[in-house]
């Protein structure tokens, strides 16, 4: 099973990380307002995604997006 690790960018400029095992499913959540993270954001736009094959990479590759290293790394080669 393939874990993503995603960014989606929000309606009020800031973005969101996530991780998830049905991308699909989880990107409709978003869309639906199913979310409380990004219910009050929308809409939504995915801009990134990465399948890692274990869940602990996907974790621990999430966990960095959310640090100021990662952010600053987000922001220079995943943003639009």
């Amino acid at each position: 099973m393939i874990h993503y690790v995603y960014i989606l960018k929000c309606a009020d400029g800031n973005h969101y990380t996530g991780i998830a095992k049905d991308l699909k499913k989880r990107l409709e959540e978003h869309h639906n307002g199913e979310s409380s993270s990004t219910s009050y954001r929308l809409p939504v736009a995915l801009i990134w995604f990465c399948g890692f094959i274990t869940e602990l990479d996907a974790v621990r590759f999430e966990k960095y997006l959310k640090s100021h290293s990662g952010r600053r790394f987000r922001d220079r080669f995943l943003s639009d």
